[in-house]
């Protein structure tokens, strides 16, 4: 069992609130009447156990979870091949650069890519 509770009854949504397509994520969800449990990355930092355990959740290495197309990532890093270690602490102390919104809901996972993916899990 992980870190990251999660329940059939409602979604959790990691996101950042400096997000566009998080915030519209947001508002199609509750206008579609969803149970949402919000976690905006910005506030709330996540522990380096949370972000391994959303890319094994998502099938994916921690490098990958990382948008290194995003202007944060880009002003202050240079693309490389770093250590997992190093990936979790570059998310941890920015974290507008990891890819989200990602939603969970019971055993099932994704990363919402358009604000409508929302109702797929």
């Amino acid at each position: 069992m992980g870190e990251i509770a999660t329940s059939n009854r409602q979604i959790t949504l990691f996101y950042s609130s400096k997000s566009e397509r998080a915030k519209q994520t947001l508002v199609y969800a509750k206008a579609e009447g969803l149970a949402i449990q919000e976690i905006d990355i910005i506030i709330t930092k996540l522990t380096g156990t949370q972000i391994v355990e959303l890319a094994d959740r998502l099938n994916m290495v921690v490098a990958d979870l990382v948008n290194q197309d995003h202007p944060a990532y880009e002003t202050k890093f240079e693309h490389h091949n770093f250590s997992t270690d190093d990936w979790i602490k570059m998310i941890q102390h920015n974290p507008e650069i990891m890819k989200q919104p990602i939603a969970l809901r019971g055993e099932k996972t994704i990363l919402v890519e358009t604000p409508t993916d929302i109702i797929k899990i």
